[in-house]
């Protein structure tokens, strides 16, 4: 049981370090600085990756996720008027068995 209470103790002891570190480095100015740059770096990076994959007449990952939810949207639609169009085929064949009795015996 003793064990198991220092372990505790510690873990408590390094996670409460480890928040204050994560503080103290969100309130550094400079830090924060440099990390505003490597994220603007980095979409920089990406930029330029689709502006030469373009260049080049290649899709990025980011079109071909766009292309497939588009293509997930259309099948979406397409299967909506397929349900559509079935539905107005049995209102159709109903509405003819419902007259054909009615034409026949006049």
């Amino acid at each position: 049981m003793a064990a198991e209470d220092e372990g505790s103790g510690i873990r408590a002891k390094g996670e409460e370090a480890l928040g204050d570190l994560a503080q103290a480095l969100l309130e550094n100015p400079l830090f924060s600085q440099a990390l505003g740059r490597a994220l603007g770096a980095g979409q920089k990076a990406q930029e330029a990756q689709r502006t030469a994959l373009g260049a080049i007449d290649i899709a990025s990952a980011q079109d071909l996720t766009r292309l497939i939810k588009r293509i997930r949207s259309l099948s979406d639609r397409l299967e909506q008027l397929e349900d559509t169009v079935d539905e107005q085929r049995r209102e159709i064949a109903a509405l003819r068995k419902a007259s054909a009795p009615a034409s026949t015996s006049g």
